[in-house]
Order: C-alpha cells, then structure tokens, then sequence
C-alpha cells in the first residue's frame, strides 16, 4: 500500500528544536524521525511514500535527493571514497514522491492535495510523521479490510500522566484519578484509508474533526486498539525519551522479522 505522510507542519509544539528544519526532519539519534517512520513501514513491505511537504520542504527534498547511506552505515571505502561498501542492512529501496503541498494547509487539505497520487489503490495509509509506535500493521490492516469501513485510526493511551477531574457545576470536586487509571485513549496518528475518505472532505476541513464527524455519523470510523509502545514528539522531553531508545538500541519500532506472524505475511503479498 502507498503510504501518506505529512511532513508540512510547523511543528510549533517543538520549536526549540525545529525552527530551522521541518519538524519530521528532528534527529532521532543519527536519523530524522522520518526515517525511522519510514523503515518501520517498510518491514511490511511498504516503501512507497507519498510525502506532503510544507514548512521548510526544501530541507526534506535535499535529504533525500543528497542521501548518502555510508553517513549513518558501517562501511568500507576504497580509491579515497571513490568505492564504498555498505555492511549490515542492504540499502532502503524506497519510492518517495515529494509534493509541496503548501506551508498554510491543515491535514485535511494535505490529504485532499495528494488525492491523485493514491487514485486507483484500494486501501492506502497515512500518518502525522511525528510519532513512533511497534503498532501490528498487518493486524490492522486485516481487522480493517474485514471491517468493510471507509477509514481506521489506531487508539493508544496517552504517554503522558494527567490528573482527571470529576466535578459538579459549583466547583466541588467529586474524585480525582490518574488518567492511566481511566478509560482514556486517543488518537495515535496511525491511519488507513479508503478511497471513500475523500467523498468525506469538504474545502478547508481539517481532517479528524468535520470529515471524521460525518463518518461517525456513517458508521463509517474505526479505532484499532494498541496497548504497546507508541511515542510522540511533540515536547523536548519526548525527543529525550526517543533519543535515549535508540542510545540504548532498545527501540520498538524496528520489529524483529522473524516474530512477524506469517499469516499476517502471507495475506500482504497476496494483497
């Protein structure tokens, strides 16, 4: 399945550290938070990309139209780097589509921009490109299809802790409770798709409010529940976290190949 990534934001929430590159393009370790997105999409077996640049696109094009896989690889060189060698992991062979879809327009009307690009696919994915997670994307995707429903976002509980407060009218406070102790989910960012999404946009909608509205109305929306790991990135802290993973190669969005459930494998490559 192509795969949709939006890449356009200013990335406000973490300006300290994205002011002057797109906020997709923050280090995790020695790699942009997208890469690491991407190479998790890519062990099921989708590398073809579909990303929507905005605030700063040049930084993300130049990435990828200047990468040198020795930078982040083991490697030998010969001749003075006239040959080089790559060792380990054999080199990404991803299809990236790099479409400005403007620095002012919400997800919504990023979606709705790239349109053509996902025109004739049955299912297609899409996801913020600010978040990692070990989410089963062949799970999804087979509880998805079966669905029958226009469109899937993953349910996560909140990586942060907040304080819940229930409360009468007149301020007294009835109980307090931490919110991993409630029924709290949210929405992860992690999506799928069918071409029916786009008959639920109308002009300037941003995408998980009105659109999402009108397919709850349908019953027409999904959520794919996810106890695992998922992070944002949306503070300093959460880079610290993401950082400190990969510091300690303990990182969960690189799936172990051979755990993969081969059901799951099989039903992908027949598609």
């Amino acid at each position: 399945m192509k795969t949709v990534l939006f890449c356009g934001g200013l990335g406000a929430r973490i300006r300290d550290v994205s002011e002057s590159i797109p906020k997709p393009m923050i280090p995790i370790g020695d790699k942009p938070i997208l890469w690491h997105l991407m190479h998790y999409y890519s062990q099921f077996g989708h590398k073809d990309f579909i990303l929507c640049l905005g605030h700063k696109a040049n930084v993300i094009k130049e990435y990828f139209l200047n990468f040198r896989p020795q930078t982040y690889a083991d490697c030998v060189v010969k001749g003075f780097g006239s040959q080089v060698e790559i060792l380990g992991d054999p080199q990404q062979d991803w299809r990236i589509a790099m479409i400005d879809t403007g620095i002012w327009r919400n997800i919504g009307e990023r979606l709705w921009a790239v349109r053509q690009h996902v025109a004739g696919e049955e299912m297609f994915l899409a996801n913020y490109s600010d978040g990692l997670s070990d989410i089963d994307l062949d799970e999804m995707t087979r509880v998805f299809r079966a669905s029958g429903k226009v469109a899937c976002f993953t349910a996560v509980r909140p990586s942060f802790s907040l304080h819940l407060v229930d409360m009468l009218p007149d301020g007294k406070v009835e109980r307090m409770r931490a919110s991993q102790d409630a029924n709290l989910w949210i929405n992860g960012g992690f999506f799928i798709f069918r071409q029916e999404i786009f008959d639920y946009i109308e002009e300037g909608d941003e995408l998980v409010e009105a659109p999402f509205r009108r397919l709850i109305a349908a019953d027409q929306l999904m959520a794919f529940q996810h106890e695992g790991f998922w992070r944002p990135m949306d503070t300093l802290k959460d880079k610290h976290v993401l950082d400190d993973l990969v510091e300690k190669g303990t990182m969960p969005w690189l799936l172990n190949q051979t755990q993969r459930r081969p059901q799951f494998e099989a039903e992908r490559k027949a598609g």
